[in-house]
């Protein structure tokens, strides 16, 4: 495998992404390209009517992240690292568990054209972590327009988030157990994270901390 230049983290709501790719960043000096979650017009109140904003919030992030992963493609990746805190193909795992099946039907027809043209990631690292977890996370976080999230949605994604990555091939893959480690207070696991991207063996990859 070659160098990994494009570094992509993924992850339910609240597991962790922008924060280690902030630390990933920092440690390989890389530019960060992090994900404009908060300037969708429509999240909060897709948070109090999930139904009623679903398909509006949807589009407006498969296009959000469409332009800004038309704009990663345009910078001079193959020069500096990169680190993202998320793939474009996240968006459908959102979209199949938030449309129903009309405005699915008209999503994936856009998203099929959009995703033509949008790079992939040379290894993705998918931070891994029980609903507790997540649901404590986002709870200490204390985004305001979060505190109405049913624990039945995260659960929901969490497990659509694991079934999508179980059958996850288009990149080489780091599956990280979050709860089993410590990105923020121990360098020795960020190190260890490092050196399994470097390495780059492809394929899927496990990591739970320690000496794993």
């Amino acid at each position: 495998m070659g160098e990994a230049n494009y570094i992509a983290i993924e992850g339910v709501i609240g597991v962790g992404k922008t924060t280690l790719a902030r630390i990933l960043s920092e440690r390989l000096g890389a530019r960060q390209h992090l994900e404009e979650v908060e300037e969708n017009p429509f999240l909060e109140k897709f948070y109090a009517d999930m139904r009623g904003y679903a398909f509006q919030t949807q589009i407006f992030f498969l296009l959000s992240r469409y332009r800004q992963q038309t704009d990663l493609a345009q910078a001079s990746l193959f020069t500096r690292k990169v680190v993202s805190d998320y793939i474009f193909a996240k968006d459908r795992i959102f979209a199949h568990i938030n449309l129903n099946d009309d405005e699915l039907a008209l999503y994936q027809r856009l998203a099929d054209i959009l995703e033509k043209s949008i790079v992939r990631p040379d290894v993705v690292v998918y931070l891994q972590a029980g609903t507790d977890m997540l649901m404590e996370r986002i709870h200490r976080r204390g985004r305001s327009y979060e505190k109405t999230m049913p624990r039945e949605y995260i659960e929901t994604l969490n497990e659509a988030y694991n079934y999508f990555f179980f059958h996850y091939e288009d990149t080489p893959l780091i599956i990280v157990q979050a709860e089993s480690v410590d990105f923020v207070n121990d360098p020795a696991h960020v190190d260890k994270l490092i050196e399994l991207i470097d390495s780059n063996p492809g394929g899927t990859v496990l990591y739970g901390g320690g000496g794993d």
